[in-house]
């Protein structure tokens, strides 16, 4: 199974570095390294993360890491991480987000 990262959710690691970076820049390199391995566990594993709750879809899974939620869109051989964000917020996608063919 191969890896695709939407740009939005390169969108999300690039805020995510942003704004720990203002502390600590190193801390925000290791951060965003143990989020791409964390999602990297879908090429290997892809049913093993947890259903979305907020869709009940059996096709769009998440895994949760020290607080922030990674999902990830299951389409053939492929994983196509949709979003990264912190777990106290609410999910952005919507329906037609997820009809789309991930870029």
């Amino acid at each position: 199974m191969r890896l695709r990262w939407t740009f939005g959710a390169r969108d999300d690691l690039v805020a995510i570095a942003e704004y720990i970076a203002q502390d600590n820049v190193t801390a925000a390199r290791r951060w965003i390294a143990r989020l791409r391995t964390q999602a990297r566990r879908a090429t290997r594993f892809p049913q093993s993360g947890r259903v979305v709750p907020e869709f009940g879809r059996e096709d769009l899974r998440e895994f949760i890491f020290h607080g922030y939620r990674i999902l990830y869109l299951l389409r053939g051989d492929e994983a196509f991480v949709l979003t990264v964000f912190e777990s106290h917020r609410q999910v952005r996608l919507t329906e037609t987000d997820l009809e789309m063919t991930p870029e």
